[in-house]
């Protein structure tokens, strides 16, 4: 858990994807400046690995559990800001459904319930082979614990999701590689993948306002599966983010930074601390 203590400031809660780490979000804090952020180590991911028992404690509505009693733990009752990219983006719209009242806003990425089945299309498998590989044994078998396995697969992983203008890697790979790399700790990650099965399309609406970050360019959701946005979110901004592939806190920050600027107000009546992009 990593957090940046300002008395009587903002609280922006980051939650990381797969295959990732709080540290997706440097960039993003840097450029926040003095904010107060709280950036879980999500259970059963990277360092956190041997956090979860059963893949029932892997479940979105799970994480998002442990996430609320960790914002108990810091004495935070409302007005937070939560962002979620990919997993975290799923475990954050879990939160803002179980406890909307605390929550002033949310920054989110696809997905949502609004796709429905079209991530299960055929004309897709080439995309999404990744989640039934993940589903199955062998998975495990052939990539944990080999840190030359692992760099390998996520490599790929991030070459294939990313950007026409993001570097072809992450700046911290060796830090998510030696994260991941841990003996059980890649087995664990792939919990999320059989726990989580599509989405319930039959729950009320998010009421809490959210900026929903589309990438103009990510491979595994087109910016016209954004279609539905306004039936599962009752107050939605739909924010494209052009030239940008699935990781938007690595490759483009400054839109995330943007989009949490917006939300402060609601939060406490103030704009956020600047501070230059990094370089």
């Amino acid at each position: 858990m990593t957090r940046i203590p300002l008395d009587d400031s903002p609280v922006v809660v980051l939650l990381h994807g797969w295959p990732g780490l709080p540290s997706d979000y440097d960039a993003v804090v840097d450029q926040l400046g003095g904010i107060r952020v709280i950036r879980p180590d999500l259970a059963g991911f990277g360092t956190a690995h041997r956090d979860l028992a059963s893949d029932a404690e892997a479940t979105a509505e799970a994480h998002a559990a442990r996430i609320l009693a960790e914002l108990d733990r810091e004495g935070i009752r409302g007005n937070a800001i939560i962002v979620g990219y990919d997993i975290g983006s799923r475990i954050a719209q879990a939160a803002l459904r179980a406890e909307p009242a605390r929550f002033a806003g949310a920054v989110l990425t696809p997905a949502y319930p609004g796709i429905g089945d079209r991530a299960a299309s055929p004309a897709l498998a080439s995309v999404f082979w990744y989640q039934h590989f993940h589903r199955e044994p062998v998975a495990a078998a052939l990539i944990d614990g080999d840190e030359d396995a692992v760099r390998t697969y996520l490599g790929y992983i991030f070459t294939s999701w990313r950007g026409d203008d993001a570097p072809t890697e992450p700046p911290h790979l060796d830090e998510i590689v030696a994260a991941y790399a841990r003996p059980g700790a890649f087995a664990a990650s792939l919990r999320w993948y059989r726990a989580n099965r599509g989405y319930a399309t039959d729950a009320e609406p998010i009421a809490t306002p959210t900026a929903m970050l589309w990438p103009g360019s990510d491979p595994l959701f087109p910016v016209d599966w954004s279609d539905n946005l306004s039936q599962h979110f009752a107050d939605v901004r739909l924010e494209i983010v052009e030239g940008c592939g699935h990781v938007v806190p690595v490759e483009r920050p400054d839109a995330v930074v943007a989009a949490i600027r917006g939300h402060l107000g609601n939060a406490t009546g103030v704009s956020a601390p600047s501070r230059p992009p990094r370089a």
